[in-house]
C-alpha cells in the first residue's frame, strides 16, 4: 500500500467563505500514483469545515443564509463561549453542522464522485491561517 500526506493552507480574508478545493485534491491524487484507494480531506481547525456538494453560487448563498439563521454571529453576547474573550462561538456551531472531513473513493486514479459533487473548504472564522490535511492511501 502507498500513501501521500499533504497539508493545504488557507487564509480567507473575511469571516466566512467557501473555496472549491476539488482541482487541488485531484492533483494530489494524480501525484500520489494511487489507482485504487481512499482520499481523506480533513479540516484541522475547529472553526473550519470540509464538505461535498454542488459548486453553484445560489447554493453557497443559501448555505450562508441558512447557517446564519441556525447560528447567528450576533449578538455575540448570546454565547457562553464568547465570554472567554472570543467572538466565534457561531463558527464552532457552523463547523459542527457542515462537517469536519470527507472521504472520497479513488477509482482508476481519479476521485470517484457522483454527479455535480465537488469538495469545499468552508471557513466560518477567517482572517487567519488554517490547515487542511489530505491523506491518500491505496495501491
Amino acid at each position: 500500500m502507498k500513501s501521500l500526506t499533504e497539508h493545504l493552507w488557507f487564509e480567507v480574508p473575511h469571516r466566512r467563505g467557501f473555496i472549491n478545493i476539488t482541482p487541488k485534491i485531484g492533483e494530489l491524487v494524480q501525484r500520489s500514483g494511487i489507482a485504487e484507494g481512499l482520499c481523506l480531506v480533513n479540516a484541522m481547525h475547529i472553526t473550519a469545515s470540509v464538505f461535498i456538494n454542488d459548486d453553484e453560487a445560489g447554493l453557497h448563498h443559501d448555505y450562508e443564509g441558512w447557517l446564519e439563521k441556525l447560528a447567528p454571529h450576533a449578538p455575540t453576547s448570546a454565547y457562553r463561549h464568547n465570554q472567554t474573550g472570543e467572538d466565534n462561538a457561531d463558527a464552532h456551531l457552523k463547523r459542527q453542522i457542515m462537517g469536519r472531513e470527507v472521504v472520497v473513493a479513488i477509482t482508476k486514479g481519479k476521485l470517484d464522485f457522483g454527479p455535480w459533487e465537488q469538495i469545499f473548504y468552508g471557513e466560518f472564522d477567517g482572517r487567519r491561517r488554517k490547515r487542511v490535511l489530505v491523506k491518500i492511501i491505496g495501491d
